[in-house]
């Protein structure tokens, strides 16, 4: 059995890489569904039994890959507390919209851990994929229902971290994100035993 165990054990590196991994595909399909770029810039990519749209915009790609592999460090790290996308109108600067991932940190297996000399998890990535594919059908569904972006709208990602984390150059702080007559929408979460990811998207209700 521990043989077994052994070989499903995921490190806390390989969960933040899972955590992040979900992140590009839950922001890549937020920026297709919402309409924020035209759709022929995206391309179709499998994943989680689903498929996927995934942007084609160099700078997009290099903005996200920058993002999340500073992430991965600090989830890693236990230093992110959330991560949020915005998206924001382009003419007056409001935000219309914030999608919330908020990371919990887990014990993981203790048996496991205590064997291998380092904190892991013996969940099944499987499983854990399955519990992924689950949240991103409902990213799909609850985009669906949201209001109609009706101007032109640019969006910007927040890392919610730690004071004593190192800021990246040209990384800058930013404002606390306020909504107004906002709605909030809980999505499923998942958790690979080492972290849990909540989703929760914010809209600002039209009158």
């Amino acid at each position: 059995m521990s043989q077994q165990q052994t070989k499903n054990s995921i490190t806390l590196r390989g969960s933040a890489q899972i955590i992040c991994e979900y992140l590009n595909f839950a922001i890549n399909s937020v920026l297709f569904q919402r309409g924020l770029y035209p759709p022929e810039t995206f391309k179709a990519q499998q994943q989680y039994g689903l498929t996927l749209l995934i942007s084609e915009d160099a700078q997009i790609n290099s903005f996200l890959t920058n993002l999340l592999s500073q992430s991965e460090e600090w989830i890693v790290n236990k230093k992110v507390r959330k991560i949020s996308l915005i998206i924001i109108n382009v003419a007056n600067k409001e935000v219309l919209e914030c999608w919330d991932f908020k990371v919990q940190y887990e014990d993981g297996d203790a048996e496991l851990s205590k064997e291998k000399k380092e904190m892991v998890s013996s969940k099944d990535l499987k499983k854990i994929q399955q519990e992924i594919r689950d949240v991103m059908l409902q990213v799909a569904a609850t985009i669906s229902y949201l209001p109609f972006l009706d101007c032109r709208c640019s969006f910007d990602v927040l890392v919610h971290a730690q004071t004593d984390c190192d800021i990246p150059e040209k990384w800058s702080e930013a404002e606390p994100v306020v909504i107004s007559n906002a709605q909030n929408v809980q999505l499923k979460s998942f958790s690979t035993n080492l972290h849990k990811m909540e989703t929760v998207v914010s809209y600002k209700l039209v009158e």
